[in-house]
């Protein structure tokens, strides 16, 4: 398995080739744990994730909202991409 850092690096790549803006922002909620999520605002694709999450929790973010996109004519490392189809 590849380092987290290595494999969130490369999820961010594959989400800037699909024009999603990724954004590290310091999401604070009493009571709630919010590690992040996809949106669209104005028609872009916005990807965000919470800077007090751990890069496990993040890597998971970005698996669950790349899976909405169509992947297929994308290069992705093979581990990654595996990542991507076994993930439920």
């Amino acid at each position: 398995m590849m380092q987290e850092e290595i494999l969130l690096q490369h999820l961010e790549e594959l989400a800037g080739k699909l024009e999603i803006c990724v954004r590290d922002e310091n999401i604070s909620m009493d009571e709630t744990s919010v590690t992040g999520g996809l949106c669209r605002v104005e028609g872009q694709y916005i990807l965000i994730l919470n800077s007090k999450a751990n890069v496990q929790d993040k890597i998971q973010v970005m698996i669950k909202a790349l899976q909405n996109f169509d992947l297929n004519e994308i290069y992705i490392k093979p581990a990654v991409r595996q990542l991507l189809e076994n993930q439920q």
